[in-house]
């Protein structure tokens, strides 16, 4: 255990020195240390994702995604270690996971992606990572401009009623118009076994000072969260059919560096918990409630800024599931500029939470 120990104070030394003398802001002193680093990629991971295995919780993977041309999709497991790949995409963006997806009369979990160049949302199977797209679902069709259609944030809402579940997918892009920026799809699976995807909503106020990429659902709650980066995170309702496009909240403005960057949410019961927030160029952790302020539910007041070892984290997420004795809570996972992800612990997140609450 000591020389575990020590080989990740090791770790966090050498991304202490990297961002040193690569230009990107250095790691504090004080900053949270990873309980694992996965082994690297090929060229520069971007966003994770986590997929709960069904049966036992202590085997979940972790999905993510390598983010040039000629990149793609890693699963990791909680010890870090690359279990499967699949490699040949065109600049995969960010990733989430859809459990339950019907396709061909079976249900599946999916990991879906943002296929950037190719401006495409692709669909994997999970855990076995087999495209169930047919090559792809075009996303942003008929806007003008390579950047226009260059897809980047995803996010999956699960609707569940008394007949079943609906699952949309929410996409974000390089730049795009005021109002209507992000784009929501239907998902579905027909019988010949490819998933298909209903252009149903667009929505989403953008500032225009830089893009939009991180994008975060919660299900429970109902809501889609996305950075505005260094304008702050809004708030959206994530279901199409309340036909409701009101920004909720505007949160974050003044508390980040500069980029407000990957967003997670760890739900500590069905309605109360925490929204992190990569604040990029600081490498630590905005943390708001989750739940709101007392008697408005779309008021978020930092309750603290958590200093971590990733550097310079673009995509994150977080999981209250226990995952065995390393992520007994849970865990929060940041992308780290070295082509790697970091597995934190949940405790060693929550704590440092309770030290910045308490009064």
């Amino acid at each position: 255990m000591k020389r575990k120990n020590n080989i990740l104070i090791g770790f966090a030394y050498l991304a202490f020195m990297a961002s040193c003398s690569s230009g990107f802001a250095p790691v504090a002193a004080d900053a949270v240390v990873p309980t694992v680093i996965t082994e690297p990629t090929a060229f520069d991971t971007d966003d994770p994702a986590i997929w709960i295995h069904p049966e036992d919780p202590a085997k979940s993977l972790i999905v993510g995604t390598d983010k040039e041309v000629g990149g793609g999709l890693y699963l990791y497991d909680l010890e870090g270690k690359i279990v499967k790949k699949v490699t040949g995409l065109e600049r995969p963006n960010n990733v989430d996971v859809a459990y339950g997806l019907e396709v061909n009369g079976k249900k599946i979990d999916v990991a879906i992606t943002t296929e950037r160049k190719a401006h495409k949302i692709r669909v994997y199977s999970l855990p076995d990572l087999v495209p169930v797209d047919n090559g792809g679902i075009e996303i942003f069709q008929g806007e003008e401009g390579e950047e226009m259609r260059d897809g980047m944030g995803v996010a999956i809402y699960t609707k569940k009623d008394s007949i079943g579940s609906t699952i949309y997918a929410i996409a974000g892009r390089k730049t795009g118009p005021n109002g209507s920026y992000l784009w929501q799809y239907k998902l579905s699976g027909g019988s010949d076994g490819i998933v298909k995807g209903e252009v149903v909503r667009k929505f989403g106020e953008y500032s225009g000072k830089k893009e939009i990429e991180a994008i975060a659902v919660d299900n429970e709650l109902g809501y889609v969260y996305y950075s505005d980066e260094t304008a702050g995170i809004r708030k959206y309702y994530a279901d199409p059919e309340r036909k409701d496009n009101t920004e909720l909240a505007f949160f974050g403005q003044d508390d980040a560096k500069r980029d407000h960057e990957g967003i997670a949410i760890y739900k500590s019961t069905d309605s109360t918990g925490y929204i992190l927030v990569s604040n990029q160029q600081n490498n630590s952790f905005l943390v708001y409630p989750r739940e709101g302020k007392e008697g408005n539910p779309n008021v978020h007041e930092m309750l603290a800024d958590i200093p971590v070892s990733a550097v310079e984290c673009d995509g994150a997420d977080a999981l209250s599931v226990n995952l065995g004795a390393k992520f007994p809570k849970g865990m929060l996972v940041a992308m780290s500029n070295s082509k790697i992800f970091h597995f934190y612990d949940w405790n060693l997140i929550q704590n440092r939470i309770d030290k910045a609450t308490v009064k």
